[in-house]
């Protein structure tokens, strides 16, 4: 037991648990007004609700005794087992309740994350059974895929340090398929969606920004020289992706957005999620800036494509995780992180392969999960308001509240 390892895990995991809010705030500007509690309040019963899956079953999935390399057993069901000492093969110097809070916030903010995609139109009662179903039979088994002792991609040699595939290839993907099946919201293409509130989303970016570091650092699981090349990569790669995101957008549109440097921020956060305990900074700066241009592009490929993903989850989230895991097969460096393995520029093509692989099954696992899940709640209690409500707005007819008093 390490005490200076076990108060970085604890301090990393309250950052990690800041972000949930964070992205509540993120969303809410994003929003009309008459939405702006119904959004925040996804994102924030989330937290509460897997954190009590988590504890439950799906720690004991994710990262309990290996089955097949497919999923863990129930053994750890309610933390059985789960205690103050530390465990012998996650955080070994921290106790192991340490490490499964810490976990357990990453398993909170990745549902919250899809949400964006069905902002503004979502029943709330199938939201709450979504996100259950959801974290149990897509995160809990994609985590124990790449982050489990025994997980099927662990063993391939995948490199995910932080979650650019169990967290972002898997929510953004998942939030395409729920955008085609949910449909669009009313008005789309003859309504303008303004967001009602830029300097709340701005809030929001900033402290995503902020918990990143408890996100990427605290991964390393000790205070130690990894933890810190973490923090400084992911610093420099959301650096760069907010310029490159501006300064494409300056080229095209004519003037740069505040909403457009925030986004760029949160893009190059979750493109060097992957990578941020295997690169360097000046791989980081090339992450980052190929993230920012890259999801800049995604969104002006939504536009052209249709589809009504509100807030831009495919976009930022999936590719910008498409991106990341793949980056982490060309710029790995075991001189960086021995446990980890050289890319291709450094002469391991193999590597790169290994990242192509674990890509394309992430995707292919969330969109065909998430779509068979709403598939089910579309057919039995369904999935959307009614259009009276969605025009009355989420916050009277969900919640029978208003984010303002004017």
């Amino acid at each position: 037991m390490n005490a200076g390892d076990t108060v970085f895990v604890l301090l990393s995991a309250a950052l990690v648990m800041i972000m949930t809010p964070g992205l509540s705030l993120f969303y809410g500007g994003l929003v009309r007004g008459k939405n702006v509690l119904g959004t925040i309040m996804q994102s924030f019963i989330i937290l509460a609700i897997i954190s009590l899956e988590w504890i439950l079953w799906g720690y004991s999935m994710a990262f309990g005794p290996d089955r097949w390399g497919i999923i863990g057993g129930f053994e750890w069901f309610g933390l059985a087992g789960v205690g103050m000492e530390p465990s012998t093969s996650y955080g070994t110097t921290v106790p192991h309740l340490a490490f499964m809070i810490f976990q357990c916030m990453f398993a909170v903010i990745t549902p919250a994350l899809i949400t964006g995609a069905f902002a503004e139109r979502m029943k709330f009662s199938a939201f709450l059974i979504f996100t259950i179903l959801w974290a149990t039979l897509v995160y809990n088994p994609l985590a124990h895929w790449v982050w489990g002792a025994g997980g099927w991609m662990a063993k391939m040699g995948a490199l995910d340090f932080a979650g650019g595939t169990v967290v972002h290839i898997s929510s953004g993907v998942s939030a395409l398929a729920a955008a085609l099946i949910i449909g669009k919201r009313a008005g789309f293409g003859t309504v303008p969606f303004i967001p009602h509130n830029i300097p709340m989303t701005v809030t929001g970016a900033a402290l995503l920004w902020f918990g990143w570091f408890g996100f990427n650092a605290g991964s390393a699981l000790a205070c130690n020289g990894l933890a810190a090349n973490a923090f400084v990569v992911t610093h420099a790669a959301s650096a760069v992706a907010a310029l490159s995101w501006i300064f494409l957008e300056w080229l095209h549109r004519g003037k740069p957005t505040t909403l457009g440097a925030a986004s760029g921020a949160v893009a190059g956060l979750v493109a060097i999620t992957p990578a941020s305990g295997f690169v360097g900074p000046v791989a980081a700066i090339v992450i980052g800036g190929v993230a920012g241009a890259l999801c800049y592009g995604g969104i002006l490929l939504k536009v052209r494509l249709g589809y009504d993903d509100s807030l831009d989850v495919v976009g930022i989230h999936g590719l910008g995780g498409i991106w990341g895991a793949l980056a982490t097969g060309l710029f790995a460096a075991k001189s960086i992180n021995p446990a980890g393995a050289d890319g291709l520029f450094l002469g391991n093509p193999a590597q790169f392969g290994i990242q192509v692989v674990s890509v394309i099954v992430t995707m292919a696992f969330a969109f065909i999960m998430t779509s068979l899940i709403l598939t089910f709640l579309k057919s039995t209690i369904g999935l959307r308001v009614d259009h009276e409500e969605e025009i009355r707005g989420l916050d009277i007819s969900l919640h029978n509240e208003t984010g303002y008093s004017i």
